[in-house]
C-alpha cells in the first residue's frame, strides 16, 4: 500500500476542497497527468478519494478538483442515483482499495432532478428507463417539498443528502469503514457558474 492510500478522510477532503479552490481561481496545476505517472500506474492503483457524482457532461470530476491519474476512484450515474452496480463499486473501492473518502457531487440545474420536480408538480412519469431514475429521485423531492424546498437546487441539496444517507443505511460495507473511522461519506453540490463545491452532509470525521 502506499502512503496515498493510508491518508485519513479529513485529508482526502482537504486535497479536493484544495483542487476546488485553484479550479475557481483559475490557476489550476494539472497534477499527476504526465507520461510518467502513467508509466507507474500501469501496475496498479491507489486512489486517495471516491467520486460519486452526476453524468452531467459540465460535472468532469478531476477537472473541477484538480486531481490527475490515479488520484480518484470516479462513478458517474444521471442524478447520482444509486443502483446495485454503484453500491457493488463503492463497496469494491472501499474494500479492495481502502479509500478514506466518498464523495457524492450532486450540482445545481441538475436534470434528472428537475425532471423529478416536474413529475412530482403534474404526477406524470416519464416514459423508457428516465422512469427508473425519477423513481429513485422522487423520495428526496417529497422530503424537499415537505420541508418547504420547491426550487430545483434546494431539491438537488437535498438529493445530496439523501444519497449520503441512502449509501450508508444500504452497504454495511460502507457503514462498518464509517463506523471505524476508516472512511467518510460526504455531500458536495457544484455551483455551475462559479465552479465551486460546497460541502452540505456527512458521515465521518472530515474536520
Amino acid at each position: 500500500m502506499t502512503v496515498e492510500a493510508k491518508i485519513t478522510p479529513a485529508e482526502a477532503w482537504n486535497r479536493l476542497r484544495e483542487g476546488n479552490v485553484r479550479f475557481v481561481g483559475g490557476t489550476s496545476a494539472h497534477p499527476n497527468q504526465d507520461a510518467n505517472r502513467r508509466a507507474s500506474l500501469v501496475q496498479d492503483q491507489h486512489p486517495w478519494a471516491v467520486i460519486f457524482g452526476c453524468s452531467d457532461s459540465r460535472l468532469a470530476a478531476e477537472i473541477i478538483f484538480d486531481v490527475g491519474l490515479g488520484d480518484v476512484f470516479v462513478v458517474r450515474t444521471a442524478g447520482h442515483v444509486i443502483d446495485d452496480a454503484v453500491l457493488g463499486t463503492l463497496e469494491y473501492s472501499i474494500s479492495m482499495l481502502n479509500v478514506p473518502l466518498i464523495l457524492v457531487l450532486g450540482h445545481d440545474s441538475c436534470g434528472a432532478v428537475t425532471a423529478s420536480v416536474e413529475s412530482f408538480n403534474s404526477g406524470e412519469m416519464p416514459n423508457g428507463f428516465v422512469r427508473d431514475l425519477v423513481e429513485r429521485i422522487l423520495p428526496s423531492v417529497i422530503t424537499a417539498h415537505r420541508d418547504g424546498t420547491t426550487d430545483v437546487n434546494g431539491n438537488v441539496v437535498e438529493h445530496v443528502k439523501q444519497t449520503t444517507e441512502r449509501m450508508v443505511d444500504s452497504s454495511k460495507i460502507i457503514a462498518d469503514a464509517v463506523d471505524e473511522g476508516r472512511t467518510a461519506v460526504i455531500g458536495v453540490t457544484y455551483r455551475l457558474a462559479e465552479g465551486r463545491a460546497e460541502l452540505v452532509s456527512g458521515f465521518g470525521n472530515v474536520e
